[in-house]
This record gives structure tokens, C-alpha cells and sequence, in this order.
């Protein structure tokens, strides 16, 4: 019999690129199993996944419940802010109460940076904009202001904007200090939970050995850092690749069932799923 095909999407991000840089490489193998990655846009791997396309894909934490009944969690593969994560940032104005009724520029409709902002600033108007545009067309004066993911969270200050509000500084103060969850990793259901346990304990390994060889993986990660240099690309992996990306743990399941419940009640996803980690 020949090997089996496992479609893996994840983001040309930085982080992401960190993550799977063991079975990118083909340091991390499991026998039997042939790996091919699709690096496309957070968003429209959210729609693959809606269709089930992939076996194993990396989604928004807002995807998820959309998608539960053909996805578990992985439980390692989380991007999750400790106290930070996406930005509203303006070039115009400096303060909330200036953007009321106006329109923000956000990364997708199934981001959680989109349901962040309708949870906490249901104020607001969205247009939904490719992340690597919303920059250049807030400054361009095309919007009001912007919700900045990736990069864009550790630049936009020395490029003219404001911070008008740190989504996770505004969660972490919500919670008391709880993770922000952003970004999960998602095996489909119909390949069995014998091999989605070992597709987890591979994607666990492959973050470790990145870990173990950043001689090797910084450099492969920022291959999709879109021009920022080493120091500044290597902060970001280390801001979303961290413990919890090994392991999301307790603290992260009870983070993802409060957003869930929060964005539920708002009538913002389906009734909240079971936060099930495999």
C-alpha cells in the first residue's frame, strides 16, 4: 500500500511557519503518512474548514464552533496572547469614543479579531480587508481605523498610529489574566482519534525541535515575515509559539469555553461546542 496523504494548511506567518518547521523539513515523520502543506491566509483556510477540506488545519479560535461537527482541537498548535494581542490602531484619531459609528478595517469574517471587536465594540462598523492591506489603506485614510494581526502589532507604532485599544490587554483585564486564544489547530474527525492523537504528538514534536534548532527555524519562519528584520521576527514567534503552544492546558480550554460563551450569548456563533482537545 502506498503512503497517505495528509493535507496540512496553516498561515505563510511567521509563527505558523515556526510551528511546522519539523514536518515542513521532514525531521518529524510518522510512517505510513505523507505531509503536503498549504500555506494560504488565515481567512480562507477558515472556509476550507467550514467545507472540511483538510485534514488538519489551522483555523481562527472564532471558526471553530462553525466547524465542530467535523474537527477536534488539537490541543498543542494554539496561538494564544498573554496579555497582548490584536490591535486597533488609527492614524487619525487617539481615542475610542472618536471612532463610534465609524467604519474599521478587520482581517476577516471569521477572524477573532472580527469577534473580539463585535464583542467588546459592537459600536463600530466592519469592512472586512486582507491583514497585509490594513495598514496601508488605514493610513491611506480609506478607514477610520484598523485591527492589526501578525507583525502589523509590533511596527504600527513607529510607523504613525495610535493604539486605541490592545484586545488583549482589554481580555486579560476581563478575565483575570486568562490566555487569549486566536489561533487553534484542527484534525478532522473521520481519520479516527488513534491518528489524530499521533498527528497532535507530531505537531508537538515538530514545535519542539524548532525550539531545539533556531539556527534553522527562525531563519525558515521568517521566510514569511514580509520584510521585518530578524530580532523583531524572532519576537513574534516567540510571542504566539510559547508553553501553551506545546500544551494549551487547562487555563486555555477554560479561555476558549469563556470566549465562546461570551460570543454566544451575543448571538454572535452557534450555541457553544464542547471544547473537546485531542
Amino acid at each position: 500500500m502506498g503512503e497517505r496523504i495528509i493535507r496540512v494548511g496553516h498561515s505563510p506567518d511567521p509563527d505558523d511557519a515556526f510551528m511546522f518547521y519539523g514536518l515542513a523539513s521532514g525531521r518529524v515523520r510518522i510512517p505510513g503518512l505523507v505531509f503536503e502543506h498549504l500555506l494560504e491566509d488565515i481567512q480562507s483556510l477558515n472556509l476550507r474548514a467550514l467545507r472540511a477540506e483538510l485534514e488538519v488545519t489551522a483555523v481562527s479560535a472564532h471558526a471553530y464552533p462553525f466547524v465542530a461537527d467535523n474537527y477536534w482541537i488539537m490541543k498543542t498548535g494554539a496561538s494564544m496572547g498573554e496579555g497582548y494581542g490584536p490591535v486597533l490602531v488609527s492614524k487619525r484619531y487617539k481615542t475610542l469614543a472618536e471612532l463610534g459609528g465609524k467604519t474599521i478595517a478587520a482581517p476577516g469574517e471569521l477572524t477573532t479579531a472580527a469577534l473580539l471587536c463585535r464583542i467588546f465594540t459592537p459600536e463600530l462598523k466592519e469592512a472586512h480587508v486582507p491583514f497585509s492591506e490594513i495598514m496601508t489603506r488605514v493610513a491611506a485614510g480609506e478607514f477610520a481605523a484598523g485591527i492589526l494581526i501578525h507583525e502589523g502589532q509590533l511596527t504600527y507604532q513607529r510607523e504613525g498610529f495610535h493604539n486605541i485599544l490592545d484586545f488583549g490587554e482589554l481580555w486579560a483585564g476581563k478575565t483575570g489574566g486568562l490566555p487569549l486564544p486566536l489561533g487553534l489547530d484542527l484534525v478532522r474527525k473521520d481519520l479516527g482519534r488513534e491518528l489524530a492523537v499521533m498527528i497532535t504528538a507530531a505537531l508537538q514534536e515538530s514545535i519542539r525541535l524548532g525550539y531545539e534548532h533556531r539556527d534553522e527555524s527562525i531563519p525558515y519562519a521568517l521566510k514569511w515575515g514580509r520584510g521585518i528584520e530578524t530580532d523583531l521576527g524572532e519576537r513574534f514567534v516567540k510571542m504566539y509559539v510559547n508553553e501553551r503552544t506545546l500544551d494549551m492546558g487547562e487555563e486555555g480550554r477554560r479561555a476558549l469555553e469563556l470566549l465562546y460563551s461570551l460570543a454566544a450569548d451575543r448571538g454572535l456563533i452557534p450555541p457553544q461546542p464542547p471544547v473537546e482537545l485531542i
